[in-house]
């Protein structure tokens, strides 16, 4: 029963994220308003992580089900898949690359700002 309660929750804030989406004046991906939502109310105190941990564990470690039905739409359209699959490659690559450059100068710019945040405290 607690895990029905959990992924009710989490699809409810999915639900209010669907929500928010149609009537904001702009786009924007219902799932990314969803995960801002749930991190404000994590940051606020409001949603507990272990009112969610066990079906947010869950859905994490199954996370390769969820993309089945994708990966089985775009064998639906093989022939054209074939017909870019280069331009595909191409476009992996640099992302590959960019999220591996993003990743990077990510953590060095949070070690840095924890260093000086650790000079700033010992001085």
């Amino acid at each position: 029963m607690k895990y029905l309660i959990q992924l009710a929750l989490i699809f409810g804030l999915c639900l209010v994220g669907d929500v928010i989406s149609l009537v904001l004046p702009f786009t924007l991906p219902s799932s990314v308003i969803s995960m801002l939502l749930i991190l404000v109310l994590l940051f606020s105190g409001l949603l507990k992580e272990h009112s969610i941990a066990e079906s947010a564990d869950f859905m994490l470690k199954n996370m390769t089900f969820f993309f089945i039905p994708p990966v089985v739409g775009i064998l639906r359209y093989s022939s054209l898949v074939q017909s870019i699959w280069w331009q595909l490659l191409v476009v992996n690559l640099i992302s590959l690359f960019a999220c591996f450059a993003a990743s990077s100068w990510t953590v060095v710019l949070v070690q840095f700002v924890q260093k000086k945040i650790g000079e700033k405290q010992h001085a």
